[in-house]
């Protein structure tokens, strides 16, 4: 194993065998929300008098809402791309809401996940033990961190969802096959999907490769329908289940494992929000939109 270079003995790390080496983390005090433009549209959940019906089977998109798609997802993706050379040791996750925040707002788009259900950040990012949710606030990243940014942007009528796992600094081995193999399962997943392919065959594929190598899905965060709608069917989950249905050309859907060394038991705190794993043992998250082809699937946030 390899041991991160300036290791702080001051910091509250977890020497563990099983888990590997890095810091366990808690929410600390964050900022206000940033402030949207009254220009920028905004989605349906806050804008007066205008509440969007979701759709009660997943939706198939015309050339239109694809379009629509296909723009959204793109500046979601070049903004999320655009956070790798940001990130680094001493930077805080308030310090990453802020640039995205405003590299979305300079794009003309609204931050979807802002005062969404009373999220209080325009994204999520979300350190070490944090499994999903996580709110930025003023801790500074350490070296040896893994770190998840989740951006999702409403532009022009569509919501366009992504999210990766970014190593801060000198990660040690246990951290980078992690993130690693995460990476690994969401390319098998989205490997399966193709016109007549039952859903659950995604959560099949990914439990198997997260299995082979040791590691645990955490099943309570799911995939989901969007569109116009942030969230909608189908549910995709990441482990074997039986939810019904088979994806047909024209679906637009995330794709988004969540992946620990631990238990797949996860604690809610009571902002609400924030989701640790309950061992404190580390997971990695990347997520895609894609499309349902007629002959396969395309990445629309790739």
């Amino acid at each position: 194993m390899r041991v991160p270079k300036a290791v702080n003995p001051r910091k509250r790390l977890q020497l563990l065998k099983k888990f590997g080496i890095y810091e366990k983390v808690l929410p600390v005090e964050t900022t206000p929300s940033r402030v949207v433009p009254d220009t920028i549209e905004r989605p349906d959940y806050l804008a007066r008098g205008k509440q969007l019906t979701l759709p009660c089977l997943p939706e198939i998109k015309d050339d239109n809402q694809l379009k629509g798609m296909r723009t959204s997802c793109k500046l979601a993706s070049t903004i999320l791309s655009q956070v790798q050379n940001f990130i680094k040791p001493g930077v805080t996750t308030d310090d990453i809401d802020q640039l995205v925040h405003s590299l979305i707002i300079k794009a003309g788009a609204y931050p979807s996940p802002l005062h969404y259900k009373g999220f209080p950040k325009s994204i999520c990012t979300s350190v070490n033990n944090v499994a999903v949710h996580g709110i930025p606030d003023l801790r500074p990243l350490s070296d040896g961190d893994i770190v998840n940014v989740d951006i999702t942007v409403f532009l022009h009528g569509f919501h366009g969802d992504c999210s990766k796992t970014f190593k801060v600094g000198n990660v040690d081995d246990r951290g980078l096959q992690l993130v690693e193999i995460t990476e690994q399962c969401l390319g098998i997943g989205i490997g399966t999907c193709g016109p007549g392919v039952p859903f659950s065959e995604i959560g099949a594929s990914i439990q198997r490769h997260a299995r082979r190598n040791g590691l645990t899905v955490i099943p309570s965060i799911v995939g989901h329908g969007i569109g116009q709608y942030f969230h909608g069917p189908p549910d995709i989950y990441h482990i074997r289940n039986r939810y019904p249905g088979v994806m047909k050309a024209g679906m637009t859907f995330t794709i988004e494992p969540v992946v620990s060394h631990g238990t797949q038991n996860t604690v809610l705190l009571d902002d609400g929000w924030t989701i640790l794993t309950e061992d404190g043992s580390r997971t990695s998250q990347i997520e895609h939109t894609v499309l349902i082809t007629d002959d396969g699937v395309e990445i629309l946030t790739k």
